[in-house]
């Protein structure tokens, strides 16, 4: 009688295993949720998350560099870089320097804040100089040049060096980097070459030639001048001569 009731137990026991492991039961459990899809990459709300880009935000606005960025970085592979200076930064520029640039100069200054591929801290001790930017052209102006010491990065315009401070977001398909100074492309700021705009070369004086000219080209007539007064004093002493002859025989 023990044994029948044992059997039965174990038996019951195998069966609510059976249950427990069957696939209607797994398919009851609860599972996870999946993570869901990131989002479209907002780069004026990293930006205006932080605080101190006022200036730099409302730039990107009025070139409409904003939404051209966001839409690259939906169809790029290469992802993106910005250089964000801080108010601040834009604060310590000269009085003006914004104000006296075109609306076409406004987009090439912003646009040379933004490098168009994902570098990362580590990358930009690493890259070939110079660096292109969005305003860069085929020629290759409008670079960026990096230096490192130890675990410090420096970006150059060749104007301006500035440290890179603070990752804003370091994350694929874009970088956002902190800068205290505006970067400031030769381009639009620098000193214009010595030779770009040269003076005309100087000829020989012209006064010079001028009496140089004046005098060879007198000579002649002052040669014929000259020979022109020794014969008319010539015929003169010989009519002389003749009318003195004429009254002697008379």
């Amino acid at each position: 009688m023990a044994s029948a009731t044992l059997s039965l137990l174990l038996l019951t026991l195998n069966i609510q295993l059976l249950l427990l492991l069957s696939p209607q039961t797994k398919a009851q459990t609860p599972s996870a949720p999946a993570p869901s899809p990131a989002g479209p990459v907002n780069l004026t709300g990293i930006l205006d998350k932080n605080g101190q880009y006022t200036t730099f935000i409302r730039l990107l606005n009025e070139t409409q560099q904003d939404t051209q960025i966001e839409s690259q970085l939906n169809s790029s592979t290469e992802g993106m870089t910005v250089f964000a200076p801080t108010d601040n930064a834009f604060n310590n520029l000269k009085t003006g320097a914004l104000n006296n640039l075109s609306p076409q100069q406004k987009v090439e200054l912003v646009q040379y804040h933004v490098t168009p591929k994902y570098y990362s801290l580590s990358d930009l001790t690493t890259v070939s100089n110079p660096v292109p930017t969005q305003a860069s052209d085929s020629d290759g102006v409008w670079g960026l040049n990096f230096s490192s010491k130890a675990n410090q990065v420096n970006v150059s315009t060749g104007i301006v060096t500035t440290q890179i401070n603070n990752p804003l977001r370091q994350q694929f398909p874009l970088a956002v980097y902190q800068l205290d100074v505006v970067l400031l492309p030769e381009e639009l700021f620098g000193a214009k070459a010595p030779g770009s705009a040269p003076s005309p070369a100087k000829t020989p004086s012209s006064s010079s030639s001028t009496k140089t000219n004046s005098t060879a080209a007198a000579s002649p007539t002052s040669a014929k001048a000259g020979a022109g007064g020794r014969n008319a004093v010539g015929w003169g002493l010989a009519l002389a001569l003749g009318l003195f002859c004429m009254g002697a025989l008379s």
